[in-house]
């Protein structure tokens, strides 16, 4: 049964907001981080304008907001002038309701970047590695060399087959790991990884790991969520955002579900700013969509098969995708293909070294994929040896950790 929009009233600030509102003491809590629209915007080619050609390069979602979270956002606007901090915690207590949660075990943010950060500088150090998956998201490695942690990159196990996170390779990467973050589904990928492997780490990680487990893509697939874990009390955060099935990338809004006593411990590296209203109000509106989910899925899914049916009849192969983004092998260089994209004003996303021959395709509008398979077919046509994506703009060439294709 669909609940209102009014069951949920704001009670004033809860131990959630008290632990974003009240902390950030910590010198690091301005430290700079790393979100998938950086990583997109240091592989796109100098004079790149996001309104000029076709983006499948970020694994946005070009639907954008529902009709009822525009709504929500266009009512809202006028008590812009106002912070309404109570408001902030109606998304995730209608959340909490939702999964069956404590409603003290999810803290709301803009978007999941943040909590993803701040829990690897809240549990990593030189002491405790982060252990990631590779291919994997590369911002958790951002963050972890702000914190000082080795990192240790595991390969994904059968990477032309299930391409699931190897799980006991990951494990036995190290006796003392901080943080163990499985993607899942996988960006760049789009790969799952079963959740009894996921059980599996849960239960034989050392006690005193947490497992980041970001299910920022969970929507396109059928795997069970990892939301049990946090209300059986394990070591475990859960990461969610709006910014991909539901479209609100540009809008920011997300969760971090977990323990109180582990939600307050990456509180207190930031947060503390109050949310955008209209953020707020979208995400409450999606929230109670029932039909959002489903339909995009659909939509997604079936625009992605046929991506790579299309492919893999001109001899290409993918990685087995449940999500909004695969991995294609075009046989060469990714950058020059890559650059030569570019050129067409197509613009697709970066490459991984541990893959120096793939590139990462966002799934976009069937138009938009119609567009890409005849840019496609005309850059692989010819040769594109020698070229290479333009320079970056100053501001990112000054982070060579951007660098990463």
């Amino acid at each position: 049964m669909q609940q209102s929009v009014d069951a949920v009233a704001p009670t004033g600030l809860s131990r959630r907001s008290f632990f974003r509102f009240a902390a950030g003491a910590s010198a690091l809590a301005s430290a700079p981080f790393l979100t998938e629209a950086h990583l997109a915007l240091a592989a796109i080619p100098k004079f790149a304008d996001p309104n000029i050609g076709i983006h499948i390069d970020a694994n946005e979602n070009p639907m954008g907001p529902c009709d009822a979270a525009r709504q929500a956002m266009d009512t809202i606007i006028p008590r812009g002038g106002r912070y309404l901090f109570p408001l902030e915690d109606v998304p995730a207590e209608i959340f909490a309701k939702q999964q069956g949660l404590d409603p003290a075990s999810v803290i709301p943010f803009a978007g999941s970047s943040e909590p993803l950060h701040y829990t690897i500088l809240a549990f990593t150090s030189k002491d405790k590695p982060l252990v990631t998956a590779d291919p994997g998201y590369e911002a958790p490695i951002w963050a972890a060399q702000v914190s000082g942690a080795p990192i240790l990159k595991v390969p994904l196990a059968d990477p032309q087959g299930s391409g699931a996170h190897d799980i006991k390779a990951m494990l036995a990467a190290s006796p003392t790991p901080g943080v163990l973050y499985i993607c899942n589904p996988n960006n760049p990928t789009g790969t799952v990884t079963p959740h009894e492997q996921i059980e599996y780490a849960v239960q034989n990680a050392p006690k005193d790991t947490v497992i980041l487990i970001d299910e920022a893509y969970i929507h396109f697939c059928d795997e069970p969520s990892s939301l049990h874990f946090v209300k059986e009390g394990k070591n475990v955060i859960v990461l969610r955002t709006f910014s991909k099935i539901y479209g609100m990338a540009g809008i920011r809004m997300g969760f971090a579900i977990g323990r109180p006593d582990l939600l307050e411990k990456i509180a207190s590296f930031g947060g503390q700013n109050s949310l955008p209203i209209t953020a707020v109000a979208a995400a409450k509106a999606s929230l109670l969509d029932a039909d959002l989910v489903p339909s995009r899925k659909k939509i997604i899914g079936d625009t992605r098969a046929e991506t790579i049916a299309w492919l893999k009849s001109k001899g290409y192969s993918t990685t087995p995708s449940v999500s909004n983004c695969f991995m294609l092998d075009v046989g060469r260089p990714g950058k020059e293909v890559q650059a030569a994209l570019a050129a067409k004003e197509m613009f697709v996303g970066r490459i991984w070294p541990a893959w120096p021959n793939s590139i990462r395709i966002t799934v976009g509008l069937p138009d938009e994929m119609l567009a890409f398979r005849k840019s496609f077919s005309e850059v692989m046509s010819g040769s594109t040896a020698g070229l290479t994506p333009a320079p970056l703009p100053g501001r990112l060439a000054a982070h060579p950790h951007t660098h990463l294709s």
